[in-house]
């Protein structure tokens, strides 16, 4: 298994460059093909509701200024793509809002890549819930990188939670690649007296002995956390000096709200290094 197909997440962000900077990493690592892609941030259901003509002049400058700001986005994702050494890469502007957009975008790629929401950043024509959104609706892996500073390299020191649900099964194994090239890989399994017999006899060594197999060698963790664990799974990264938490991701959408699991809720809000999710 790798990353043959990576799509990102472009815009005028000032943290865009960032999150593309880890989504080539990743694709020059697997050798991948690289896809950046921008929105307008109009829904084309928009035009269908409301009767408006898009072809109408004071519409078509406005869609027009729009595009233009979608195409310097991918003009600076272009650049630095090339400057990083990526072979093979796309740019793609999408007539939708980004939500929606990239949903549908990531079902034919294997992982999407995009940003921590910035509470001192809000795009304009984007979701407040745009990564819990996606996470939820994507189908494909997330890795959601945050506004603090990132390293260099991401996956070299990676904290894995688990609690053998479904959610922390498709994220582990859709991380294994990633856990693959990691020089150390710490998994912390929290409160594993009140899950049955998920475990098993000894909680963490049927995942440890899965990872070996796939050429990942792992250090078992057991943690108690009455509190909030999103908050406890990012202190253990941060005390364990890890670069990438990889998680289950805990919810489901019901019209347009979105209802999030407390850990995964938590982590989301205060996430310090990159977290890689699947749902």
């Amino acid at each position: 298994m790798s990353y043959k197909t990576i799509l990102v997440h472009v815009d005028q962000s000032i943290h865009a460059a960032t999150r593309i900077r880890v989504a080539a990493q990743i694709a020059l690592a697997d050798n991948g093909h690289l896809v950046g892609t921008a929105f307008t941030g109009l829904s084309p259901f928009v035009f269908s509701v409301s009767g408006l003509d898009p072809s109408v002049p004071p519409l078509l400058l406005q869609f027009d200024l729009l595009r233009q700001e979608g195409n310097r986005a991918l003009d600076a994702f272009e650049s630095q793509v090339r400057a990083l050494g990526v072979a093979s890469f796309e740019r793609r502007l999408i007539e939708d809002e980004p939500g929606a957009g990239l949903s549908v975008q990531a079902r034919y790629c294997d992982l999407v890549v995009l940003g921590q929401s910035d509470a001192n950043e809000a795009p304009p024509r984007q979701r407040a819930d745009f990564p819990e959104y996606v996470l939820l609706n994507c189908a494909r892996p997330v890795l959601v990188v945050p506004v603090a500073t990132v390293a260099e390299q991401v996956g070299t020191n990676v904290s894995v939670a688990w609690d053998a649900s479904m959610e922390a099964t498709r994220a582990l194994t859709s991380a294994v690649p990633m856990l693959r090239r990691a020089g150390h890989v710490d998994v912390v399994v929290f409160n594993p007296d009140t899950e049955g017999d998920l475990h098993g006899e000894q909680p963490g060594a049927d995942i440890g002995l899965y990872l070996a197999r796939h050429g990942v060698q792992i250090e078992v963790h057991h943690q108690k956390s009455a509190a909030d664990v999103g908050k406890a799974l990012l202190s253990l990264a941060l005390d364990f000096g890890s670069d990438l938490i990889v998680m289950g991701a805990y919810g489901h959408s019901r019209f347009r709200e979105i209802l999030l699991g407390g850990a995964t809720r938590s982590v989301l809000a205060s996430m310090h290094i990159p977290v890689w999710m699947s749902h």
